[in-house]
C-alpha cells in the first residue's frame, strides 16, 4: 500500500519556542497551505511553498535527529488528509507529538495521544469569526488553547471567552503577546491585574534568533 503524501514546507531541528514544551530540542515538520490570513502571521512563506513527500519520507527525515519531541505545525496541518496518517505514525514510533493548529478546523479526528496546541484567534487577527468553536468542547486536559493578544481589546475578548466557557477547567490556557504589537511587560501586567488563570508565553525562538530567521 502506497504511503499517504503531504505537501511539506520545511523540516528542521531546533528549540521549541512556544507552548508548555518550550525549551525542548524538537524536530519541526511544517506543512504547506493555510486557510487563514491572520494580520500578524509570521509564516506567510508556508501559504503555498513546499514539496510533496510521503509519510514514509517524512518519518525518515524525522528519525535523522536524536530527540523524542516532534512538532507538526504550518501553515495549517489539518488542511491535508495525510497529516492524520503522519501524526499516527509519529505516535507509533514513540515520539512525544504536538500539533499546532489555527483553530479553524475541528480536532475531532486528531489521533489520541497527540498534544494539541489550538489557536483561538482574537479579533485583531482578522480571523476570529472563522474558529471551529466545537474545539472548546473537544480539548483534553493535556491540550493547550493559545490566544495571541495584539491589543488590550484582544486581551479582554480572550478573557471573556475563557470565562464564558470555563476553559481553565478544561485544559491549559496560553496567552502570548503579538510580536512588536504588545510588549511582554504589558501583557504580564494585564494578566496580574486581572488575576487571569492563564500561562503567559513568549516566542523564545524570536528572542534567540530574531523574527526573520527561518528553520528555527
Amino acid at each position: 500500500m502506497e504511503s499517504p503524501s503531504i505537501k511539506i514546507n520545511e523540516i528542521f531541528f531546533s528549540i521549541q519556542g512556544e507552548s508548555l514544551l518550550v525549551g525542548k530540542p524538537t524536530v519541526f515538520v511544517r506543512t504547506a497551505f493555510c486557510n487563514l490570513r491572520c494580520t500578524w502571521c509570521d509564516t506567510k512563506y508556508a501559504y503555498w511553498d513546499g514539496k510533496v513527500m510521503t509519510v514514509d519520507e517524512v518519518m525518515k527525515a524525522v528519525k535523522g535527529y536524536d530527540t523524542e519531541y516532534v512538532c507538526v505545525t504550518g501553515g495549517e496541518p489539518l488542511s491535508q488528509k495525510g497529516t492524520y496518517d503522519l501524526l499516527e505514525s509519529l505516535l507509533v514510533a514513540g515520539y512525544t507529538v504536538s500539533l499546532e493548529t489555527n483553530g479553524s478546523i475541528s480536532i475531532k479526528d486528531v489521533p489520541k495521544g497527540v498534544i494539541k496546541v489550538v489557536d483561538i484567534k482574537c479579533p485583531a487577527s482578522g480571523a476570529s469569526e472563522k474558529m471551529a468553536w466545537e474545539n472548546l468542547e473537544l480539548v483534553q486536559p493535556t491540550d493547550q488553547l493559545k490566544f495571541v493578544v495584539a491589543s488590550r481589546a484582544d486581551f479582554d475578548w480572550a478573557q471573556d471567552v475563557c470565562q464564558r466557557h470555563g476553559l481553565h477547567k478544561k485544559c491549559h490556557i496560553l496567552f502570548s503577546p503579538s510580536f512588536e504589537q504588545v510588549s511582554p511587560k504589558e501583557l504580564a501586567e494585564w494578566i496580574i491585574s486581572s488575576e487571569a488563570k492563564v500561562t503567559m508565553q513568549m516566542q523564545m525562538h524570536k528572542q534567540i534568533w530574531g523574527s526573520d530567521e527561518r528553520g528555527v
